[in-house]
């Protein structure tokens, strides 16, 4: 038999607590870590859709990057979207556990994958933990400079949007050396700026913020949020590598991505 608790232990070997940010919810969201667990589904967000898909499919145990219960509930009126979903969690015995900022960090974790999506090589930790191997984001080398336009190109098709946005003052300038951090990154363009990167890649990057870039003359491609939905192949493949076919794992199949392009 394996608990909830067994893959959680496994979690955060991979991706240690200690490594969130201050204030980060990650860990346990809702369940029982004792109850025994089956089925495995990795996803990017925990939204009433997709705990749907997981009680259709017979899921037990829901390994999210973004955490369920990031603001806490202020009642349990089922009549509130999120308040029902987590009713529905609880009634259909479905554990739910997020690695938030500490799979950002982790050494092979979140944005290495990324990195590692977009060709880039040789990476280290964007802003480093102590170990020198951890930290939040990414830096490293393509494999031969590419124009800022021809980049920003190959990342709508990599992460799958419909549209990327690009801050730079010249399109056709060939970049290189590429930062990444996933999410809402966008603070720290300086320090990718001052790492030597020629281009950062992250999102959520707000408007001032750009006028701020382009005053730097420094390039910052935003592939929007949803980008980090490129992880839930990766994850669900840790779990079979550390428990086999003893667990049944796959990747959800539902779009979270709040935003439609017109």
């Amino acid at each position: 038999m394996i608990a909830a608790q067994d893959l959680i232990d496994r979690i955060e070997q991979f991706a240690p607590k200690s490594l969130a940010e201050s204030g980060d919810p990650t860990g346990l969201q809702i369940g029982d870590p004792l109850q025994p667990i089956h089925r495995v589904m990795t996803t990017l967000d925990v939204r009433p859709e997709v705990v749907a898909e997981a009680i259709a499919t017979g899921v037990d145990f829901i390994w999210a990057h973004h955490e369920a219960m990031f603001f806490p509930a202020k009642n349990l009126d089922l009549r509130v979207p999120q308040n029902k979903m987590y009713a529905d969690l609880i009634q259909h015995h479905i554990v739910v556990y997020a690695a938030h900022t500490n799979l950002d960090s982790a050494q092979g974790g979140m944005n290495d994958w990324l990195a590692a999506a977009m060709g880039i090589d040789h990476v280290t930790p964007l802003i480093p933990q102590p170990d020198g191997v951890s930290g939040l984001g990414r830096i490293g080398d393509l494999v031969q400079p590419i124009s800022v336009a021809d980049f920003a190109e190959k990342l709508r098709t990599i992460f799958n949007v419909k549209a990327v946005r690009v801050i730079a003052n010249d399109l056709n300038a060939k970049i290189q050396k590429v930062a990444v951090l996933g999410g809402d990154g966008g603070r720290y363009w300086s320090t990718a700026k001052a790492a030597g990167a020629d281009a950062f890649v992250t999102a959520d990057v707000y408007y001032h913020v750009g006028h701020d870039i382009l005053a730097a003359d420094f390039v910052v491609i935003d592939p929007d949020h949803h980008m980090e939905a490129i992880a839930t192949v990766p994850m669900a493949e840790k779990v079979t590598a550390w428990f086999g076919e003893t667990l049944t794992v796959y990747p959800s199949k539902t779009n979270t991505d709040p935003y439609t392009y017109i």
